[in-house]
């Protein structure tokens, strides 16, 4: 009954999905649905899009285990991303009316840097992307039993998100996300209100996360500890801003002010609903103690579909597995279409410059369809946990990318060579200690963010002066 009853819901996600292909007529539409999106879809969109697979399963099993200590990259330093993105970036890039993050870089700088950063974007989406192929994978071999298994369930999975996204590419991924962040909030609530009953009030299940030290979140009086907390923040905080997803989002809002707020908002929310599968993890150790026990050496992401299973009514496994298949789709899509727009803009489009609308058109579905088998294979290949798949994924434009963008917007020094050496030394450092040093005390990709902002300075102070600095003021 309740795999039927999954099953009903994903049929209704591709009918809304294929429904909102009509409004697509060219291009345009495709990749930031014309322009026209209002606050509700735009603060909907950048909330469900970053409540993924990660938030739910990752991030709750990683809360037993280590507590907030273990959530510093997510949550935390992915909401303080999407308000710094509404509250800085947002007004500046909305004003350039580009389709991607990578047209920026070619305008500000050249085509080379255009390339270069478009290829690190890309190349950062297949942990995030494959995070949520992994979880439907994941979800539907639990419905079934293990009548389904993990590879099966990942294939099943984007199949389903391939298709509503490929024909109608972000007016599907909004008006699908729209209707899935109800679903998600109202879920989940409601199966959390009903765990937390079972466990005795919410009293009880903070009462005993309090007293096994799972609140405490700030780094001890020890350097190298603060360093390393400070260096697990920014991965996200800071390299998760030059990113394509949340770049279309601000692009396909109807005017600035809904840019600026609806992503300034939408991380906010995401901040404050992050903490329900957080309590909603955390009673089931006062529900269950030997599941948990059992599943944190096994594999802790099954603790809550395990929980709902094994101790809620139909009723409630019918929400709870609906608003999780919600969370990873709403992800799924919107990250699925980031770096396929991205190829077939900055990359596709700068080896063919007589391409048309139609034909960029077809590109980017093609792109959608070869980047889907890219990530279904990560997601089967990989035996990293979903929330280490999603932490992972922000290192190479946390190195690279981030201070290209940054200095492009705001400083009329920033120039081609200095772009050139962030990216050089800021990825050439980061993925030399990545493979050299890879147990060092401190993440690689901090090194690498210090060395590409040595970069760009060094080409500021050794290179000519920009003449495109008319294309940031705001």
């Amino acid at each position: 009954m309740l795999i039927w009853f999954v099953v009903i819901y994903l049929a209704v996600s591709i009918g809304i999905g294929l429904y909102a292909a009509t409004r697509v007529h060219n291009a345009r539409d495709y990749i930031v649905a014309g322009r026209n999106l209002p606050f509700p879809i735009v603060l909907a969109m950048v909330f469900a899009t970053w409540f993924g697979a990660e938030t739910v399963l990752g991030i709750s099993a990683t809360f037993i285990d280590e507590g907030f200590r273990g959530l510093i990259s997510d949550p935390l330093g992915a909401s303080i991303c999407l308000m710094l993105f509404g509250l800085i970036f947002a007004k500046r890039l909305y004003r350039l009316n580009l389709l991607t993050l990578g047209d920026f870089f070619r305008v500000r700088f050249n085509r080379k840097v255009e390339v270069a950063l478009s290829t690190a974007i890309i190349i950062s989406y297949l942990g995030w992307v494959g995070a949520q192929m992994a979880a439907l994978g994941l979800v539907f071999n639990v419905l079934s039993d293990g009548g389904i298994s993990l590879t099966q369930g990942t294939l099943i999975g984007a199949g389903v998100v391939l298709l509503y996204t490929l024909f109608g590419g972000m007016w599907s991924v909004a008006m699908t996300t729209f209707v899935q962040m109800i679903v998600i909030v109202l879920g989940l609530l409601y199966v959390t209100w009903l765990a937390g009953d079972m466990a005795g009030g919410f009293s009880a299940v903070v009462g005993k996360a309090a007293a096994d030290g799972k609140l405490n979140f700030l780094p001890s009086a020890d350097l190298l500890d603060i360093v390393s907390w400070i260096a697990a923040l920014l991965t996200m905080a800071l390299g998760s801003i030059p990113q394509q997803d949340v770049f279309q989002r601000v692009n396909a809002s109807k005017n600035e002010w809904v840019a600026v707020w609806g992503t300034t908002l939408g991380g906010a929310s995401y901040f404050l609903f992050a903490a329900v599968p957080l309590f909603l993890a955390y009673s089931a150790t006062l529900i269950d103690p030997a599941l948990v026990t059992r599943l944190m050496a096994e594999d802790s992401q099954l603790i809550l579909p395990q929980l709902i299973i094994q101790y809620m009514p139909i009723g409630a496994q019918i929400i709870f597995f609906g608003a999780l298949l919600s969370v990873i789709m709403s992800t799924a899509s919107g990250t699925l279409l980031a770096p396929a727009v991205t190829f077939s803009e900055n990359i596709l489009r700068g080896h063919y410059p007589q391409m048309t609308d139609r034909q960029l058109l077809l590109a980017t579905r093609a792109a959608v369809i070869v980047f889907t088998g890219m990530v279904a294979t990560y997601a089967i290949s990989s035996n990293a946990t979903i929330h280490h798949m999603v932490e992972s994924a922000y290192r190479i434009t946390l190195s690279g990318a981030f201070v290209p963008l940054f200095a492009g917007l705001f400083w009329k020094r920033a120039n081609n060579l200095g772009a050139g050496l962030a990216i050089v030394l800021g990825i050439g450092t980061w993925l030399f200690l990545e493979i050299f040093v890879p147990e060092g005390d401190i993440e690689p990709q901090l090194y690498g963010l210090i060395a590409s902002t040595i970069g760009m300075l060094l080409g500021a102070w050794l290179g000519s002066r920009p003449g495109l600095e008319k294309t940031t003021q705001g």
